[in-house]
């Protein structure tokens, strides 16, 4: 196995935040229903949101950013152990395959306001 790309990201919770109330519609764009709600059916706290995002961000990254990548293509959630993981499909998983990723490895962060991310893609 070999690294194909690494991304890291951080997003301000704050900003995150306002930005998700100023703008109608951008956490259901930006976010997968299974992203937005806890097992609970409660919605996602912005700290976690924010992490999320980055993770995509990071993500898109580690792929050499490439135009057309579609935020909900790329889930980010939780196993049970705790380990936080992706699941891509449509446009992440095509751009992915057509760089050889067979893995990825994912790490979300919050402290002192500010979410962050890394994505590692291996192949």
């Amino acid at each position: 196995m070999s690294i194909i790309g690494v991304g890291i990201d951080v997003a301000e919770i704050d900003r995150f935040e306002a930005a998700l109330k100023r703008t109608p519609g951008l956490a259901e764009r930006l976010f997968l229903q299974s992203e937005l709600l806890l097992p609970t059916g409660e919605r996602r706290g912005s700290a976690s949101l924010a992490a999320r995002f980055a993770a995509k961000e990071a993500l898109a990254k580690a792929l050499g950013a490439p135009a057309g990548l579609l935020w909900t293509d790329a889930e980010v959630f939780v196993e049970d152990s705790g380990r936080p993981r992706l699941r891509v499909t449509g446009t992440v998983a095509a751009k992915a395959a057509e760089l050889g990723v067979r893995s990825w490895h994912v790490s979300l962060s919050h402290d002192a306001g500010v979410a962050s991310a890394v994505v590692v893609a291996e192949g």
